[in-house]
C-alpha cells in the first residue's frame, strides 16, 4: 500500500542526531538535513507562482540537491531533475516539456542554459553559489512541517527517461510511490540504519534517487556526496567517508576496475553494492578485489518489483519473475512465449520463439504515467497490461534474463539514447549520402552508438571531420556522438530505397567495409579498425563473459 509520503518519512527524522548527509566539506544531522529542507521549502513557497509546482534542479551531486529533495516533499512541489549530459535543442526541449516556474542552478548550470529558451526568466532562477543565497535561506527557517496538500499520491519527481518514439518523456513519482520504494529497497539491497551510503550516480537519474537515496531515508543511513563519478576518486572516496554501500551502473564497475590494481584494495569499509548491467565476471573480480558483493536488478523510472532475487539464479539472470503477472510475450500475438533453449554459451538457441517483451499484467493500475504525454502512456498500457519495452526470455528453471531494448533506442551507461536522434545529426553532414545508426554491444555492459554512413565516390572519411562536425551539433548530447562508423560508397538497401538497418546492425563493426572506432576522451579522433583490432575487441567480449552478444 502506498499509504505513506516521503515529507512523513523526513519528519521522522527530526531530532535524529545521526549524520543524514555529508561532503568533503560539512556534515549535517538528520534533523538538519530536515530542517534546511524546510527552510527551502518556506523559500519555494514564497516564490511559488500558479501552475504546476515543478522546480528544476540543475546540480552536480551537492548536498543542496538533497536539500532541495526535502524542500519539495514537504512543500508539495515536484522536482525536475535537469539531465547536464544534454546540450542546445534537446535540452530545451526537454526542460520547456515539464513546465517549470522555478530552476535551483549555480553558476556552470546557468551556462549550460545560457541562449536556451526553458520558458523560466533570469529571474526565476536560484544560484547556489550566489553570495546572497545562504541568507536567502535562512531568512526563511522555521519549524518543519508538510503542507496540508501532501498525500501519498502528490507528485514528487518527474524523471526524464526515453521511448521509442524520440520524443522527451518525463515519468511521474508520486511521494507514495518512492516512499514505498525506500522501504522495500532498504530491505532488498540490505541498507541498514548504521549503512554509509555512498552517491556517485548522478541525482537526477533514478538510480541514485530509489535506489539510494530514498532506501537510506528510510533506514536512517547517512548519504554521502561525490559530486559526480570518478573510477580514480572511487575508492579514497570510500575509504575518506568509511561507505558501506553504493548505487552503481555496469560501466562505472568497468571503470573502477580498470583502475590499477593495488595490494591494499582490500583495504576498505565497503560491503556492497546494487546496480545493472554489471556482468556476471565483473561482479566476481569486484569482489575478489575490494572484497564487496554487487547486487543486481532490474527496474526503470516508470516501473520496479517486477524481478524477485534468488540465489540460485545462473550468474547471467536477473532471477524470477516477482509473481504470476510478470511474463515474456509476443507482443503481437500477446502469447506467452516458449521457454529459451540454451546453449553451453548461455547463448538462446531458440530466439525467434523464446525472446519478447517484459510486461506485467497487472501493472497497468501501479503506472503513473508521463507528463503531458498521453502517447506515451498508451505505448506503455495496452490491453490493461503494462509493457516495459524492453525484450527478455525464461530459461527452463523459470529465471528471466533481460534480451535487449526494443524501439529505436541504445542503452548507453544506464542511459537510453535515441538512435533516430544520432542518425538525423549524422546525416546532416553535407558529404554524408545517408546514415543510419543503431547499437551494438558492448564488451562490458550495455551497448555503444554505432553509424553506417554512405559517401559518394572520391569522398575520404577523413574529408569529414566528422569529430569536429558532431562536436558541433548542440542536440546531440555527451553520449550520442558513435563510438564506430562504417563507411561505404553504397550500403545495402531494401527495394524501396531504404537502408537495411537489421543487416546493419547485425554486421556491426565485423564488416568487411572500413569501420572507424573513437579513441581518446575529451577530444577524440577516429581510427580505422584492422583486423588485429577487430580480434582484440571479440577477446574483450569472451572475457568479460559476453560472447553471446556476439554473432
Amino acid at each position: 500500500m502506498r499509504d505513506e509520503t516521503i515529507a512523513a518519512m523526513l519528519l521522522a527524522r527530526l531530532g535524529d542526531a545521526r549524520p543524514g548527509l555529508r561532503s568533503r566539506e560539512r556534515t549535517w544531522t538528520w534533523d538538519e538535513v530536515v530542517r534546511e529542507s524546510a527552510a527551502r521549502a518556506a523559500l519555494a513557497r514564497d516564490l511559488r507562482r500558479d501552475g504546476p509546482f515543478h522546480i528544476g534542479v540543475l546540480l552536480e551531486n551537492v548536498p543542496e540537491y538533497v536539500l532541495w529533495l526535502g524542500a519539495a516533499a514537504l512543500g508539495g512541489a515536484t522536482i525536475v531533475g535537469i539531465n547536464s549530459t544534454r546540450t542546445g535543442a534537446y535540452l530545451e526541449q526537454e526542460v520547456r516539456h515539464t513546465d517549470l516556474q522555478l530552476v535551483v542552478t549555480d553558476r556552470a548550470g546557468l551556462e549550460l542554459l545560457d541562449g536556451l529558451d526553458i520558458g523560466v526568466p533570469r529571474d526565476r532562477f536560484l544560484l547556489v553559489d550566489d553570495d546572497g543565497y545562504p541568507d536567502l535561506v535562512a531568512a526563511h527557517a522555521c519549524e518543519p512541517e508538510a503542507d496540508a496538500s501532501v498525500t501519498p499520491e502528490t507528485q514528487l519527481l518527474l524523471l526524464f527517461t526515453s521511448g521509442t518514439t524520440g520524443a522527451s518523456k518525463a515519468a511521474r513519482c508520486s511521494q507514495g510511490r518512492l516512499a514505498e520504494l525506500g522501504r522495500n529497497n532498504s530491505a532488498k539491497y540490505d541498507v541498514k540504519r548504521e549503512d554509509i551510503s555512498y552517491c556517485s550516480m548522478p541525482l537526477f537519474h533514478g538510480n541514485a534517487l530509489m535506489a539510494l537515496w530514498a532506501p537510506s531515508l528510510a533506514a536512517g543511513a547517512t548519504v554521502v556526496l561525490a559530486r559526480k563519478f570518478s573510477a580514480s576518486g572511487f575508492l579514497p572516496d570510500i575509504r575518506y567517508y568509511g561507505a558501506t554501500f553504493f548505487t552503481y551502473v555496469g560501466k562505472a564497475i568497468g571503470y573502477v576496475l580498470a583502475t590499477p590494481e593495488k595490494p591494499d584494495d582490500r583495504d576498505n569499509t565497503l560491503t556492497h553494492g546494487f546496480g545493472t548491467e554489471a556482468s556476471p565476471e565483473d561482479k566476481a573480480e569486484f569482489l575478489r578485489r575490494f572484497g564487496a558483493r554487487l547486487v543486481e536488478g532490474y527496474g526503470s523510472s516508470e516501473s520496479a518489483g517486477m524481478i524477485r532475487r534468488d540465489p540460485q539464479a545462473p550468474p547471467s539472470a536477473l532471477g524470477r519473475p516477482a509473481h504470476d503477472g510478470v511474463r515474456i510475450v509476443n507482443p503481437e500475438t500477446r502469447e506467452t512465449c516458449a521457454p529459451a533453449v540454451l546453449d553451453g554459451h548461455g547463448r538462446v538457441t531458440n530466439a525467434e520463439a523464446a525472446v519478447g517483451e517484459i510486461v506485467d499484467v497487472h501493472g497497468a493500475a501501479r503506472f503513473e504515467g508521463y507528463y503531458r504525454n498521453p502517447e506515451a502512456d498508451a505505448e506503455r498500457v495496452r490491453h490493461g497490461w503494462y509493457w516495459t519495452g524492453d525484450l527478455g526470455y525464461v530459461d527452463g528453471d523459470g529465471f528471466l534474463y533481460f534480451g535487449g531494448r526494443s524501439g529505436d533506442w541504445i542503452r548507453v551507461d544506464s542511459e537510453n539514447i535515441s538512435a533516430l536522434l544520432t542518425q538525423n545529426v549524422v546525416r546532416r553532414h553535407p558529404k554524408i549520402v545517408d546514415a543510419v545508426a543503431f547499437g551494438v554491444p558492448d564488451p562490458r555492459s550495455g551497448d555503444q552508438v554505432m553509424a553506417a554512413i554512405e559517401i559518394p565516390e572520391g569522398v575520404r572519411f577523413e574529408d569529414l571531420d566528422l569529430p569536429a562536425f558532431l562536436a558541433r551539433q548542440d542536440d546531440l548530447g555527451t553520449k550520442g556522438a558513435p563510438r564506430f562508423v562504417r563507411v561505404s560508397h553504397a550500403l545495402p538497401t531494401t527495394g524501396s530505397g531504404k537502408l537495411k538497418k537489421k543487416e546493419l546492425q547485425l554486421d556491426g563493426w565485423r564488416t568487411s567495409d572500413p569501420v572507424f572506432r573513437w579513441a581518446g576522451r575529451g577530444s577524440p579522433e577516429y581510427v580505422p579498425m584492422t583486423g588485429a583490432d577487430k580480434a582484440a575487441l571479440r577477446e574483450e567480449f569472451v572475457a568479460a563473459g559476453r560472447g553471446r552478444f556476439l554473432p
